[in-house]
């Protein structure tokens, strides 16, 4: 683990104690005679935070879960307030219900920790998870609202990962809990800011021991990040969307992570004040007229194939919605679409900002996850 020293006046964080009724002579390893000795540096995200307590680590998720981190061959600490869930080291037998998740562990050579994924293997568009699960070295438990627990506990599971998705049905975390396998609920998906997505492979790393990993390639990915900022703002302006199959447009939030893409690509979102950022939801629908009075004169459309699919052609497009073929972007060419694993590749938004601004500068030749629909 990582230490940061902060000096004497770094006393323990008021409210997460208890009385444990025993004296320091009684008990060598109270909770309340741990002192804060540092925190881990984060970037960009802000929907976590890691306070370091000498042997511990105290994980805080969006200022109402805690979760304290016990190294392999230490105690629990005396005295610990019951909100605080307890995390063992070492995991193994991971449950991974996130899917957004999945890949950060892959990229930190975490993958092998992974047994349990509530996605099926047609549902995947990582390879490396598309393998696990033909291989059998990785097996579908079913949907995360109704996993197989039996399944679960037969193979040693000893921590569960789950999306805010779980919230819809909480009686899953309950049961998981009560069987003894303690829940951490992520909310990379929260973070505004692309880089703050990716940053969550840091707590990660720091759950399996695979610090300096998560940090070489967060570092890899920001410097990529990095060289796209030192460069003008192309003055372009962006659609992004899908049309669901009941004939709406599906656009994301202005707040959202991949609006900030395409700003820091460069461009402009084209919807500069969309959704109310206080809901929990990334995207909003919209009737096709009122998609194509905000989004018509925008430079660049692109499609977003994670859910309905990839467009192969033009006509694809335009068989969705007659009123496409008015838009600019349409009428000059500069339509492009998603690869389908655009969202489970949460380990290259760099890569993935640098495409976007390939196509605001018109150096489209050698995209990754964006291609030109002709």
């Amino acid at each position: 683990m990582k230490w940061y020293s902060l000096g004497v006046s770094s006393l323990l964080c008021i409210g997460l104690l208890t009385a444990c009724g025993s004296t320091s002579s009684e008990q060598t390893e109270l909770w309340s005679e741990q002192a804060c000795t540092g925190h881990m540096t984060l970037q960009y995200a802000t929907e976590f935070s890691v306070d370091y307590y000498d042997p511990y680590a105290l994980i805080t998720i969006a200022d109402n879960q805690q979760y304290l981190l016990v190294p392999e061959g230490e105690t629990v600490p005396v005295g610990l307030d019951t909100n605080i869930t307890v995390l063992q080291q070492p995991f193994q037998n991971l449950y991974v219900a996130a899917s957004s998740a999945m890949d950060l562990f892959d990229g930190i050579g975490a993958l092998e920790q992974v047994r349990m994924t509530s996605t099926t293997e047609k549902n995947w568009s990582l390879p490396h998870i598309q393998a696990a699960l033909e291989q059998g070295t990785m097996l579908y438990v079913g949907k995360y609202s109704a996993p197989d627990y039996e399944t679960i506990l037969s193979q040693g599971c000893n921590l569960a990962i789950e999306s805010t998705m779980i919230y819809h049905s909480p009686e899953i975390q309950e049961k998981l809990e009560t069987l003894g396998i303690p829940v951490l609920v992520e909310r990379s998906s929260h973070e505004s800011h692309p880089l703050g997505r990716m940053e969550w492979m840091k707590l990660y790393g720091l759950l399996l021991n695979r610090e300096t990993e998560a940090d070489a390639y967060f570092t890899a990915q920001s410097e990529k990040l990095d060289s796209i900022l030192t460069e003008k703002n192309t003055g372009k302006t962006v659609a992004f969307f899908y049309i669901t199959t009941n004939g709406e447009a599906n656009v994301r939030k202005s707040a959202d992570y991949l609006p900030k893409m395409i700003e820091l690509a460069g461009g402009s979102y084209i919807f500069d004040d969309l959704g109310n950022e206080e809901e929990a939801t990334s995207t909003v629908s919209l009737q096709m007229e009122e998609f194509y009075a905000g989004a018509k004169d925008a430079d660049y459309i692109i499609y977003n194939s994670t859910i309905e699919g990839e467009l192969s052609s033009m006509q694809d497009l335009l068989a969705k919605s007659p009123l496409l073929e008015k838009f600019k972007a349409v009428k000059e060419g500069h339509v492009y679409c998603t690869t389908k694993n655009l969202y489970q590749s949460t380990m290259e938004l760099g890569t993935i900002t640098s495409d976007i601004r390939k196509m605001l500068t018109g150096d489209d030749a050698d995209l990754t996850y964006l291609y030109k629909v002709e």
